[in-house]
């Protein structure tokens, strides 16, 4: 069954070379265009698309305004395809924030078509299977933390996620405290988009959030986003554990790669907690089971509250989960198993 979009851009050029990348996949089908919101509300309704490509700035309307009416109304797939600035890093951070499915950069200038769209009927065909929920507001700080949190002493928190991973991180990390253990965390994201993502983090969490760079040192209450793109982040230890960003091919696909994080944090010998979020594929599962085989403490996001249940499914199904949880208890159930004094009652 061939996969309906609607592809939504006030430039023409743009919607061509759109159409043909997606063209060039006979599971898809390209239902319509539009050259503005105006315009692609009414296409909506008429074409009921599986999946939307959405431009950011649009006269009448900004993709903003528009994807928020969308995913509170007629919540649908969207893919925003944004420009490569940090102005566009930003808005795009928020689009997935509002609910956008996956984002991708535009080619500069008419350059690199064929490297920016080459992944995008794959990311559609993907984001057809995501399960999509109405937008309930934005992920805020809570009022207050509980206070006098312990992590175990040298223990490293390594956390992978992809499709969906946006609004799982915020949700997680909106209510770790200042005194939360080390954390390593790679999210699948174009390279200009993970330096915006970690300044939004920063805002909501009690931990110092930023992005992660060569030689960061591992302390209680930081909290490092491996940057998109170029490198694979890895944690190496010597008596401090700090950041590494290594060179190296995609592994699954992707750079960063959960995997080798996830690898990384196993050959530490020195105790440690990997959790799996939602996300499509499989990364991640193999380096999860390389730490659960290490003795380390493995949660998995469960089906139901997952956009994608791809990579947490290959991961329990390799036997890597410990426990499958739900994202609304995910963050205390990651606090927990990190826990200080829960380490204490299971050696007691």
């Amino acid at each position: 069954m061939s996969v309906g979009v609607l592809i939504v851009d006030d430039s023409a050029t743009m919607r061509g070379l759109i159409a043909a990348a997606l063209k060039r996949d006979p599971d898809i089908e390209v239902l319509g265009f539009a050259n503005d919101p105006i315009e692609a509300r009414e296409q909506v309704k008429r074409l009921n698309p599986d999946v939307i490509t959405l431009d950011i700035e649009m006269p009448h309307m900004n993709g903003l305004e528009f994807l928020e009416k969308i995913m509170r109304l007629r919540p649908t797939p969207v893919v925003m395809i944004s420009t490569l600035t940090q102005a566009g890093a930003d808005i795009t951070v928020a689009a997935l924030e509002l609910g956008a499915v996956e984002c991708i950069g535009k080619p500069q200038g008419g350059a690199g078509v064929g490297e920016a769209f080459a992944k995008l009927p794959d990311i559609v065909k993907g984001a057809a299977r995501a399960r999509v929920k109405p937008y309930s507001g934005p992920v805020a700080a809570p009022a207050e933390r509980a206070s006098g949190y312990s992590p175990v002493k040298d223990l490293v928190l390594a956390i992978g996620s992809s499709t969906g991973g946006v609004e799982a991180l915020m949700t997680i990390l909106a209510n770790f405290p200042d005194t939360c253990p080390p954390t390593v965390i790679t999210q699948h994201m174009p390279a200009t988009f993970t330096k915006s993502f970690a300044a939004r983090l920063d805002r909501i969490s009690g931990a110092k959030v930023e992005e992660a760079y060569d030689g960061a040192k591992l302390l209680p209450g930081h909290i490092y986003v491996a940057p998109g793109g170029d490198a694979h982040l890895e944690v190496v230890s010597s008596t401090q554990p700090i950041c590494r960003l290594r060179a190296g091919e995609p592994v699954n696909g992707h750079r960063p790669s959960v995997d080798v994080l996830f690898d990384s944090v196993a050959k530490l010998n020195r105790p440690a907690a990997g959790v799996i979020l939602t996300g499509m594929g499989r990364d991640g599962a193999q380096g999860l089971l390389a730490l659960r085989q290490k003795g380390a403490r493995t949660l998995g996001q469960d089906e139901s509250s997952c956009v994608v249940y791809g990579m947490p499914k290959a991961a329990f199904e390799l036997g890597a989960v410990e426990k499958q949880i739900g994202l609304a208890r995910m963050g205390q159930a990651i606090l927990n198993v990190c826990s200080a004094s829960a380490e204490h009652q299971r050696s007691a």
